[in-house]
């Protein structure tokens, strides 16, 4: 089950810093020139859970295996990218590929770097970027509405569900606004027409605040206008400073945490950054546990036991029996499977138990 944020921003905000520093390779080359990206670059990386050491120590694992979530660096934006300038074209079309965006936007200073607008406003950024793709989208929705209400006027009854929708996603881009507003006030079945659409615009967002060093720990106003711009919006906003990240990137594991408080911070900012993009995609993690390894996996929220068996292997949902199932805490607080067993915290759950997060599962299943 693979789950993909894509990284996007105008050119020379440290996107492919960013990148580099999250997949601890040079893949992405870094330089101070626009479409210094072309080809997206793709990197997995695994999601930091202190959860997983606490079960591994109390199962005696061998080994621990985290969960992963795929990170696409993807050519930097310009205005009238929708209409085919710079690399707009390809840039739009890497987007439409992933699951959610990663916006970075540049909130530090520094005449040696050049901004494409010759101007540091990452609200004014995030304004540019989210015109584009809203331009974009209404392009393409404007083109398909047409067709569709021709067979919702025919008792087509696949157009008449979609139609709807359609016109409430083009009213909100004709009002200037992202689709993704409408997402809170909608059902299920409209939800999944809405996402059928595939509108670079429903995708959710994070936004990145690239600081300088000095304003890692507590941001600037910069950020800070960032934050509240996400507030508004309903989306989420992180602060890092993609150089101290590219530093700890290259030091020996023993030297982060001496770095890190030298720096005034308690966990790197990837690590939230990460954490934040599994949050956006709405994912949660549950364990698998024994002597041999204790493994984080992943599903959405809302997913029931037998498709989060599916995730270790098909065939451990086509002959799902049951689950045992232990919370996390209890597992923790207990000392382990046995003791939860004994104290009738283990419980046998079957098809329709809904899987949550940080269960340690234990599937039974035909072969």
């Amino acid at each position: 089950m693979g789950f993909r944020c894509g990284i996007v921003g105008l050119p020379n905000v440290g996107k492919s810093t960013l990148f580099n520093a999250l997949t601890k390779t040079a893949a992405a080359a870094a330089a101070n020139y626009p479409f210094c990206t072309i080809e997206p670059n793709t990197g997995d990386v695994p999601v930091p859970d202190a959860r997983l050491k606490d079960i591994a120590g109390i199962a005696k694992s061998a080994n621990t295996i985290a969960t992963r979530i795929t990170f696409v660096d993807i050519a930097g934006l310009v205005r009238g990218a929708s209409k085919g300038e710079g690399l707009g074209n390809q840039f739009l079309a890497n987007i439409r590929e992933v699951d959610a965006i990663v916006h970075v936007l540049r909130c530090f200073e520094d005449d040696d770097i050049t901004h494409v607008e010759g101007r540091i406003d990452p609200v004014a950024d995030a304004e540019t970027v989210e015109t584009e793709l809203m331009l974009s989208d209404l392009e393409s929705i404007e083109r398909r509405i047409v067709a569709t209400r021709k067979k919702a006027a025919g008792k087509d009854k696949e157009a008449q569900q979609a139609l709807p929708v359609m016109e409430a996603a083009l009213a909100k881009l004709q009002a200037g606004e992202p689709v993704r507003v409408l997402l809170a006030g909608m059902d299920a079945d409209d939800r999944r027409e809405l996402k059928a659409l595939n509108l670079l615009t429903s995708k959710p967002v994070l936004y990145v605040c690239n600081v300088a060093e000095e304003d890692a720990a507590n941001g600037n106003a910069h950020s800070a206008a960032v934050a509240a711009m996400a507030e508004r919006q309903g989306a989420k906003s992180v602060v890092i400073s993609a150089a101290i990240e590219a530093e700890i990137a290259q030091l020996p594991e023993a030297e982060v945490g001496d770095y890190l408080e030298s720096m005034g911070l308690t966990e790197p900012g990837l690590d939230r950054v990460i954490r934040a993009g599994y949050e956006l995609l709405d994912l949660i993690t549950y364990f698998t546990a024994g002597p041999k390894e204790t493994r984080a996996w992943t599903v959405r929220r809302g997913a029931k036991a037998p498709q989060a068996a599916g995730v270790i292997h098909t065939d451990f949902e086509k002959g799902f029996i049951r689950a045992q199932t232990v919370a996390f805490d209890d597992f923790i607080g207990l000392g382990g499977e046995v003791a939860a067993k004994e104290a009738g915290k283990a419980r046998d759950e079957g098809k329709e138990y809904v899987v949550q997060d940080g269960d340690v599962l234990m599937f039974k299943f035909n072969n």
